[in-house]
């Protein structure tokens, strides 16, 4: 048996596996939650996943943090480091702030599910009005294609901020290719 003179790390060690224990369980229990969600709404598998590993991410660095602050490390410390991660990465990547309002977007649409792909359309913008019918949904954008068999990419923070009528929905499943 484990005495903490012996082991003067048990109490960190056994907090560590609850942590990892909690992590494990959240992160299938989370998976099943979503594909449920997913499946009774009729989502696509791949837009399931890509939700799943965002949720994933999240999860690891909850964990990563909370196994950190077990440890001993001081509170003032981590928010020194994570402030100083944010500045670096703030400064990095200022003009990569749309990437994430991107990722952002998809995350909202995947779970407000306002329309789905073979949905026709129309973009309500002022200067560049577009009406298609909705061939993909990814993480970053949609794939539309116009009447005239043109195809159109279409961020999904727009998607956020323009005026959007599905005109026509989708009488058929389609298949998602990668």
């Amino acid at each position: 048996m484990f005495d903490l003179i012996k082991n003067p790390y048990l109490h960190e060690e056994i907090a560590t596996l609850v942590v990892l224990f909690f992590y494990i369980i959240l992160r299938i229990s989370i998976a099943k939650v979503v594909k449920r969600f997913a499946q009774l709404n009729e989502v696509l598998e791949h837009r399931t996943n890509l939700i799943i590993k965002y949720i994933n991410l999240l999860l690891v660095i909850l964990a990563l943090l909370s196994i950190t602050i077990i440890w001993g490390v001081k509170k003032d410390q981590i928010l020194l480091f994570i402030s100083s991660v944010f500045a670096v990465v703030g400064v990095a990547s200022f003009a990569q702030w749309s990437i994430l309002s991107n990722i952002t977007a998809g995350i909202i649409i995947f779970f407000s599910y306002p329309f789905k792909i073979g949905d026709k359309i129309k973009i309500h913008d002022k200067d560049f009005p577009i009406e298609g019918e909705i061939d993909d949904i990814k993480a970053f954008y949609i794939v539309l294609r116009t009447i005239d068999g043109e195809m159109i990419t279409y961020p999904n923070n727009l998607l956020m901020q323009k005026g959007i009528s599905v005109v026509t929905k989708s009488l058929e499943e389609k298949e998602f290719y990668d």
